[in-house]
Parts: C-alpha cells; structure tokens; sequence
C-alpha cells in the first residue's frame, strides 16, 4: 500500500511542473486524494462489502468531484490532473503510468452485465473532456486527443482524435520501456483531420476562383475585341478602303 502511495505522489511530481512539495502534493490534490481513498474502497469491494466500498466512494465523489466505482482496477502511478467531472466505471480497468485530465469518462453503452468499460492500457494519455465507451482496449502508449468520443478498440502506439475518434497517429515515437517512461504528455499538439479537410476545401476554392477570373477576363476581352472590329470594317467599306492587314 505504502509502496502505491509513493508511486503515485511520484507521478504527480513526474508530470505536473506545478507541484511544489511533498505537504502540497498531499493536501492540495484532488486526484491524489481519490485514488487513495479509491484503493480503500477496493479493498472493501475485493472482501464483497460492497455498501461499506460504495459509502467511501461517494464521500470521495463528494470530496474531490471524482466518481471512481470501487470495482475499478486501477494500476500504479495514475495521475488525474484537476479531475473535476472524471468518470470511471465499475469493470474499467487501467494500467501502470496513465494520465487523466479533467472531464474524462471511462463509461459502458448499455445495461449488459459482465465487462462493460474500457481496458486501458500502460502509458496512455487521456484529454480534457474524452469519452471512452465499451467494453475493448486502448492500447499501450496511445494518446485520445480533448473531447475524442471513442467507441471501438485502438491499437498500441495510436493518437486518437474526433467524433467517433479515429487513429490519426499509429507506431510513431515509441514511449521508452524503462523504469521511467517518457510519457508524452503534449496532447495539444494532436493532429486535426477536420481542419485538413477545411484546408484542402479553401484551397480547392481559391483555385476554382483564379480560373473563373481568368475565364472571366478572357470572356471580356472577347467580347471588346468583336465591336472594334465591326467598326473596322464599316469605315473600310465606307471609304473603299481596302485592308492592308
């Protein structure tokens, strides 16, 4: 338990530049608070007192805005950052070096029995606002980019980003496997597959524009060239003139 209790202030210190001290880290952070109680809760749930598991768990929602179900599994060195509205489900399970932030939902999609939350795995990074419904896995070292809805498996080394999230991103920069992995926590920097698309559509358009004016000059320089010549002609014929061109 002591050794849990380590790792975890570790990855607050690992991850938040913020953090100060030890007497800060321990008074001052919510989502260290819940996973602490969370792991009493569990061991409760682990001995089936579920009511006496589920009490602890919504004096923690209460205390800290983080609704950790008892049942949950969780690994060494979670860290939830802010954590307000963080949701995790009673069969979810996580793995060793996870990052949450804020708003973040581990859920199920219905009121089937059995496994109904998402596996996720070592080293994954889940931002601000992300949706994670069903029973699959998240594969080691991936990333879901803010406010991603995902809703099937994603395989290991992946960026996750959209709704429904879709893999942008799979095996680029792998996360070292040592004892002290080098998590990536810039999930501002995730690729947009919309804005993509909005910039091939705005370059597309200013094409199709440049060839209409080109169109449309030439059109006019036509239709200028037509009287003058019909002039040329009647002043020719006028004057007997005949056309020296």
């Amino acid at each position: 338990m002591f050794k849990q209790l380590k790792r975890d202030i570790q990855a607050v210190f690992e991850r938040d530049p913020a953090a100060k001290s030890l007497l800060e880290v321990l008074l001052c952070y919510p989502g260290l608070h819940a996973i602490i109680m969370h792991r009493i809760a569990h061991f409760f749930y682990r001995k089936r007192l579920f009511t006496i598991a589920r009490l602890i768990s919504h004096i923690s929602r209460f205390l800290t805005q983080i609704e950790i179900h008892p049942g949950a599994k969780i690994g060494q060195g979670l860290f939830i950052d802010h954590g307000a509205g963080v949701v995790i489900g009673e069969t979810a399970e996580i793995g060793d070096n996870v990052t949450i932030y804020q708003g973040v939902t581990l859920g199920g999609t219905g009121k089937e029995k059995g496994k109904r939350h998402p596996t996720i795995g070592n080293n994954v990074v889940i931002s601000a606002g992300a949706k994670i419904l069903g029973s699959f896995t998240v594969g080691d070292n991936s990333k879901i980019g803010a406010g991603s809805v995902v809703l099937k498996p994603v395989p290991p080394n992946s960026t996750v980003v959209g709704v429904p999230g879709k893999v942008v991103i799979q095996d680029g920069k792998r996360v070292d496997s040592a004892s002290k992995p080098d998590i990536d926590l810039r999930h501002d920097l995730l690729p947009d597959p919309v804005a993509e698309v909005i910039n091939c559509l705005m370059h597309n358009i200013e094409r199709l524009e440049k060839r209409v004016l080109e169109l449309e000059k030439k059109l006019a320089d036509a239709k200028t060239a037509e009287p003058l010549e019909a002039c040329d002609n009647l002043v020719r014929g006028a004057f007997n003139q005949p056309d020296k061109s």
